[in-house]
């Protein structure tokens, strides 16, 4: 037998997870308000967002679809406003960004953070303020750099020293003084997963402060007039359900502040604990309320700069998934529905991978449920799969849906808003779907759903 493969047993496909399957819910058509919209409910059986039945929006829009409820979005906005009142808080544009969350971000006075120059395009080209942007990423392009100086980006986050020199040279070019941030990693091990992890020493981004290398950058950054720098920056990672993370984080950015005035005499007014806050995507899941975990980082900055010596720095977070995640589902319909014997039904459904790889690529777990109507029948332990050229195609791994499920039904997967519409794909030259903000009873596209015509643009 080859010492490279081995062979496919009729346990083989439960590599990942769990080996026991879940138990099955008490109730199969219960919408859990901790990870649907906020306007989520059943009318008549079926599913409804922003007062939206989902059969409207399949019939309207077309299946696959991402849903957004607009309603829910600019509620977590103004709960982040809100409870850290006082402190800056960015929306993290990776998460999900489109021209009309720029818009949703300028009513509700959020900041931003962008990470390429095609996310500082999508915020300037709806005149979104740049004071208010700030400028992340471990590799920014000498023409990232230059459009983040000549639009007067408000904070760059430097995150090596080849780019504080490149940006040092860009500036005085340019006749700029951009206001920076050293990214320090911190060491913090974030109880996630390895992928989404991003304080410890091993990895791409940041500048080590257990090896000297952030306090190296404050250095060449003070040394260069061309620079101004205002604070430190740390994210410790994604999906992050606890503040002792961001404890242990501040206490070290802490000690770095002190060695910086010691050796500079510099008090550094800034520090921002980026993002990373998880949401729940199953029952067993559990959010950080919004005011607790605002109240739990100012008290913990607060108390360990008093402890430093120092003045309390002004406070920034990055939110990015909490604000947008919950807030999203994605619609699908059913076609091809497989029982294999003994094990689970795969449900093949009209999309997959391309709308959301976030399960392929990190183990990532779901809730979804039967939305275009509601059932009694018993339930069926099944995968939810799509018809892409990979076994690893999966978007639900082990759930149940009712037993009476056939082809045409609407599946509904929630807490989609973050991370799936940014991370889709033309994988098999699939589309990529519509997005469509519901409100009020009312929907409206706000990213049009990818045509054949666009799948071919550009090909000689």
């Amino acid at each position: 037998m080859s010492r490279f493969a081995h062979p496919a047993g009729d346990r083989h496909a439960e590599m990942l997870p769990q080996e026991r399957p879940p138990q099955a819910p008490a109730d199969l058509n219960r919408i859990n308000p901790a990870i649907w919209p906020r306007t989520s409910s059943r009318t008549d059986g079926a599913l409804t967002v922003g007062g939206v039945d989902v059969r409207d929006l399949a019939r309207e829009h077309g299946t696959p679809l991402y849903v957004i409820d607009e309603d829910d979005v600019r509620s977590r906005m103004r709960d982040y406003a809100t409870a850290f009142a006082g402190s800056e808080v960015h929306y993290a544009g990776k998460a999900f960004l489109c021209k009309e969350i720029v818009r949703w971000l300028i009513d509700e006075g959020l900041g931003l953070d962008v990470a390429s120059n095609g996310e500082l395009a999508v915020a300037l080209s709806v005149g979104f303020p740049p004071e208010r942007i700030t400028m992340h990423g471990n590799n920014k392009s000498t023409a990232e750099l230059t459009r983040a100086l000549e639009a007067g980006v408000g904070i760059i986050v430097v995150d090596s020293f080849d780019e504080i020199a490149r940006l040092g040279y860009l500036a005085e070019q340019h006749g700029k003084r951009p206001k920076v941030m050293v990214r320090v990693t911190t060491g913090v091990e974030a109880h996630t997963h390895e992928f989404i992890a991003t304080a410890h020493d091993d990895q791409k981004f940041g500048l080590s402060l257990s090896s000297g290398a952030a306090a190296e950058a404050v250095r060449r950054i003070l040394a260069l007039p061309q620079l101004q720098l205002v604070g430190l920056h740390s994210h410790i990672g994604s999906q992050i359900v606890d503040t002792a993370g961001f404890e242990v984080a501040a206490r070290r950015l802490a000690g770095l502040l002190v060695q910086i005035k010691e050796e500079h005499g510099v008090v550094l007014p800034e520090l921002d604990l980026g993002g990373g806050y998880g949401i729940a995507y199953v029952d067993d899941d559990d959010a950080p309320d919004i005011k607790e975990l605002a109240d739990g980082l100012r008290e913990i900055v607060t108390k360990v700069c008093t402890d430093a010596g120092l003045p309390v720095p002004r406070l920034t977070v990055e939110p990015g998934r909490t604000i947008v995640g919950p807030g999203g589902i994605t619609l699908y319909e059913v076609g091809t529905i497989k029982d294999v014997e003994g094990l689970r039904t795969y449900v093949s459904i009209d999309g997959g991978m391309s709308d959301n790889v976030r399960t392929a690529l990190y183990g990532a777990e779901y809730t979804a449920v039967l939305a275009s109507r509601s059932s009694d029948a018993p339930p069926m332990l099944s995968r939810l799969v799509g018809k892409h050229c990979e076994s690893g195609d999966i978007i639900v791994r082990d759930f149940h849906l009712p037993s009476d499920l056939a082809p045409g039904d609407l599946i509904a997967v929630a807490a989609t808003g973050a991370y799936c519409r940014s991370l889709a794909s033309n994988y098999n030259y699939l589309p990529r779907p519509a997005v469509v903000a519901v409100s009020g009873g009312t929907s409206r596209v706000i990213v049009r759903g990818e045509t054949e015509e666009d799948l071919l643009r550009g090909q000689l």
